[in-house]
């Protein structure tokens, strides 16, 4: 069974990070080890939350999985919570990289034009570092133009794609990009587009990055797993917004991974994709 390790917070209350990627990935038939970052009691679209910084025991993890003698097929990091953060996923990362293990970073640190609370304006420029380190980079429109030192750009996707690449990044996939009545992941080598719904939730690329780091690890090539995880989170949105008591703070997700199996299941076929 392929091996992926999440790198990222855990938020008890909320539908994001370590919530998200752990069910999903192993819904998609992929083993998913965590690394948690921070312990948050609720994540940072709720009014009020109080977070522990628990990074300083990333080091004490890695030396126990080291005599282990545990390898990854992946790693995958998500929301980090500081710049020392940052440095110290770095140093995690040039510890555990195999020759072929897949680096996936989604720098998940802004929207709208400004980063997420309690965020420090150095954060970006560590963040590009980390992604110098990728092999796929995913961060959305507000994130590439922080990333690439332009917050305020007018730029298009295309020249932010360019520019992301001159960090060090392999593939870059830019999320959110809204065109018309279709919200779509533009990257270098082609692009997919959706409908719009017009319904903003917290998590979404959360759950676009883990649907597609469970899929790439299964050997489906990056444009078909975006493909696949752009699908997941339409479908996850549809089945919210049919859900008159779903919550805010996320979407129903949960209603939604039946759906995903079978869009690796199609991909690539049953056995391939879930060998006994």
């Amino acid at each position: 069974m392929k091996r992926v390790v999440s790198i990222q917070d855990l938020s008890c209350i909320g539908k994001c990070s370590l919530t998200v990627a752990l069910p999903v990935i192993s819904a998609m038939g992929v083993e998913c080890a965590v690394v948690p970052t921070a312990l948050f009691s609720a994540h940072t679209a709720f009014d009020t939350f109080f977070s522990l910084d628990v990074s300083g025991q990333m080091d004490a993890l890695g030396d126990q999985w080291r005599a282990m003698g545990l390898e990854f097929d992946a790693i995958y990091t998500g929301y980090l919570s500081s710049a020392q953060q940052v440095q110290r996923v770095c140093r995690w990362i040039e510890r555990f990289r195999g020759e072929h293990t897949l680096v996936f970073v989604d720098p998940a640190m802004a929207d709208d034009g400004k980063l997420y609370a309690g965020l420090s304006a150095d954060f970006p420029a560590e963040m590009a570092k980390l992604c110098a380190m990728a092999d796929v980079i995913t961060p959305n429109l507000t994130e590439a133009r922080m990333l690439t030192g332009s917050p305020d750009s007018p730029d298009p996707p295309e020249t932010l794609l360019s520019e992301l690449h001159k960090l060090g990044a392999k593939q870059a996939l830019l999320t959110g990009v809204v065109q018309g009545n279709q919200i779509g992941i533009v990257g270098m080598h082609g692009s997919c587009w959706r409908p719009h719904l017009q319904n903003t939730r917290p998590g979404t690329g959360d759950l676009f990055a883990s649907a597609c780091v469970g899929a790439m690890v299964q050997g489906i090539a990056l444009q078909a797993a975006a493909e696949i995880a752009a699908d997941f989170v339409l479908q996850s949105i549809r089945l919210t917004l049919q859900n008159p008591d779903a919550r805010w703070y996320g979407t129903d997700f949960e209603r939604a991974l039946p759906f995903l199996i079978e869009r690796v299941r199609e991909e690539r076929g049953y056995e391939a994709a879930f060998p006994v």
